[in-house]
């Protein structure tokens, strides 16, 4: 499952169905190369793994709280929360075997 977050549904599209099911965030923007070569493996990712965690993808242009709360210095930054709170992280564009190994060993 994917969706678009904001700073405005956050709480409740994060951090509270992180609570039931892990929710992989990427905070990207449209001008980021490295966001743009990275946003698609996430899609294809989540889309072969079922539901077993939840993509929510924010644009720190123009959400920029939630990226400011969680120390996004640079992006694409990748962050797994589970139960609440951030898991795990990753920051970069990764090929698709090194980003679907991660997120599988932590889910």
């Amino acid at each position: 499952m994917e969706i678009d977050v904001t700073d405005e549904n956050f709480e409740t599209e994060v951090i509270e169905k992180s609570k039931e099911v892990p929710v992989l965030v990427d905070f990207w923007a449209p001008w980021c190369g490295p966001c743009r070569i990275l946003g698609p493996i996430l899609d294809k990712i989540a889309k072969e793994s079922g539901e077993k965690f939840i993509l929510a993808k924010i644009n720190v242009d123009e959400n920029p709280t939630n990226a400011q709360a969680f120390d996004v210095m640079s992006i694409p930054s990748v962050k797994l929360f589970k139960n609440g709170i951030v898991a795990d992280e990753f920051i970069g564009a990764m090929p698709e075997k090194a980003v679907k190994d991660w997120i599988m060993q932590r889910l």
